[in-house]
This record gives structure tokens, sequence and C-alpha cells, in this order.
């Protein structure tokens, strides 16, 4: 079983928003990803960092996965297959297709204060498009 926990932010609603991920491995490798996601509310952003790292853990070959959120949106719409706001429907049923190439996927809902390191790398990931977004187009 790989431990993998999860962040999203956002600079606003919407905002330029970004998402942490952090794999830890049985064989003690710890993976690190600070993606930008475009801009997104915080609650997208979210549910996207589940859906990117179900697709890493795809790309590593990992077929178990304990997925830690701080996040109760995303944990409980997981945990009871459904989310209420429509705009959410089409994220949550791309997770429910990622999750059939896993043997088991399990997500758990933990306080921020146990998920700082991804709620970093998920504003570093906000910088990161900030500044894309500041540098000039070049030939």
């Amino acid at each position: 079983m790989v431990d993998v926990y999860i962040d999203g932010a956002s600079a606003g609603d919407p905002g330029p928003s970004g998402i942490g991920i952090m794999i830890k491995e049985a064989d003690g490798i710890t993976s690190e990803f600070a993606i930008p996601v475009g801009m997104k509310n915080n609650h997208e952003a979210e549910f996207l960092a589940l859906s990117h790292a179900l697709e890493i853990c795809m790309e590593k070959g990992i077929r178990m996965v304990s997925v830690k959120t701080d996040s109760q949106l995303v944990d409980g719409a997981f945990n009871k297959r459904y989310v209420k706001n429509v705009a959410f429907q089409p994220l949550l049923a791309h997770i429910f297709q990622l999750e059939t190439h896993f043997d088991f996927v399990f997500v758990k809902w933990i306080p921020s204060s146990q998920n700082k390191k991804t709620d970093q790398l998920a504003r570093n990931a906000i910088q990161l498009q900030k500044k894309s977004e500041k540098r000039p187009n070049t030939p």
C-alpha cells in the first residue's frame, strides 16, 4: 500500500490554482509534485489533486493507494460515491473511472495540520502559474 497526500489551492474564486501531491512508496522513496492547474476554484483544485495523484500512481504501476486529503468535500464525495454540486460531478466521474485501474483505493480525511507539505506544494504550483502568466511571449 502506498500513502498519497493531496491538496489543492486557489488564489481566487476562481483564480490561479495549483495542486500538491506527495507519494510515499513502500520502499521509502517519496515523490513530490507541484502542478499548476489553471483558473479554478479551491474545490475544483482539490478534485484535480485526487485525479492527478491517481494518474501518477497508474504511471508508476501502483495498484493499492491510501489517499489522505484535508478536503472534507473530496473525502465525502469519494466515499459516498456522490457529490451534489453538478459542477464537480464530471470530476468525480473521472476519478471513479481512474479507480477501476487499481486493486484498492482508500480516501481518508486528515486535518490540515497533517497536510502542510502538500499545501505548500499546491501554493508553489500557484506561484509557478503566476510566473508563467507574467512571461512575455517570445518567438
